[in-house]
């Protein structure tokens, strides 16, 4: 097998590479040789965000990757994203203003001129949730931002949007693995051109997240070997089959660590094609809702 090459678009301009090198949860300390391992195996996509506290590595990281490897800076998509504040923690939502502000801020860490992709990292900015997305639209006509988009949004956050007369995100970031398909908010994204991306695509692997188990159902681990499984039917490790599920849905995926093997292994699956039979399969082990962080019910989120 090869590594993925495929991308999605996202507009008529920007297109973002199936595999993304996710950095969440990872240090500031450990974030840059991470991406610039990472960038160095061949990811050309990397994900961060104001809340992971690690903008300025990711930067740092994405500047030596570029030297080792003889890249440009349009040779790598990076996605960062703002966090709106969110009341029920204490914080003040961010206005119009404040939202572009905090976007410079971002630039600044990263040490880059543009993004490829901005988000809204979630739906919790209340009734600034309006002036957040058309700050995002300010920053993309500056071309500071090739693209824009949310993360976390339901299909009532999005219809928000859209009852305003404002142009609708061209991606929104959501958990997505065969436990949480999210079929209904899936389909509203086609039919409205909003590009799937999947965080937590490796979440049905026994090892996820070690200390977190106690998120995941009975349902969940009843089924905890039918990845394996089908990993081996189609010769893969159990990650590289989770996210080439994701991908042949159309979703681009995110994986995250900080094994250089791994990183490999994790983008080294060009060639792998699930069955319809097994894709159909999959589509019965649907368990709702996500397991690591959900809005949950929209009438929660104001």
């Amino acid at each position: 097998m090869t590594i993925i090459t495929k991308s999605f678009p996202l507009n008529a301009d920007t297109r973002i590479p199936a595999v993304g090198f996710g950095t969440f949860l990872i240090s500031q300390d450990d974030v840059a040789a991470a991406v610039r391992a990472a960038i160095g195996v061949g990811y050309r996509h990397i994900d961060t965000a104001v809340v992971y506290a690690n903008e300025e590595g990711v930067g740092e990281g994405i500047r030596a990757a570029l030297k080792d490897n003889d890249l440009t800076r349009e040779d790598i998509f990076v996605t960062t994203k703002l966090w709106p504040g969110f009341a029920g923690w204490n914080e003040t939502p961010k206005n119009r203003e404040q939202t572009r502000e905090d976007f410079e801020a971002s630039l600044k860490r990263l040490g880059l001129d543009y993004v490829d992709l901005y988000l809204i990292h979630s739906p919790h900015g209340g009734d600034q949730r309006l002036e957040q997305w058309k700050a995002l639209l300010d920053i993309k006509s500056t071309g500071q931002a090739r693209s824009i988009g949310v993360s976390n949004f339901n299909q009532t956050h999005l219809e928000e949007i859209k009852a305003a007369g404002l142009a609708l995100p061209e991606a929104n970031q959501i958990e997505l693995h065969p436990w949480s398909q999210k079929p209904g908010l899936v389909a509203y994204m086609k039919q409205n051109g909003i590009a799937p991306i999947a965080y937590s695509s490796l979440a049905p692997m026994s090892t996820w997240r070690a200390g977190q188990e106690s998120a995941k159902t009975a349902d969940m681990a009843t089924n905890s070997q039918i990845f394996v499984e089908l990993a081996e039917k189609y010769g893969v490790s159990e990650a590289q089959f989770l996210l080439g599920w994701g991908i042949q849905n159309g979703y681009a995926v995110l994986p995250k660590s900080l094994n250089p093997e791994r990183m490999l292994q994790n983008i080294n699956f060009d060639g792998l094609v699930i069955s319809e039979e097994d894709m159909k399969f999959i589509g019965t082990l649907d368990r709702g809702d996500g397991i690591a962080w959900s809005v949950g019910d929209p009438t929660q989120v104001q």
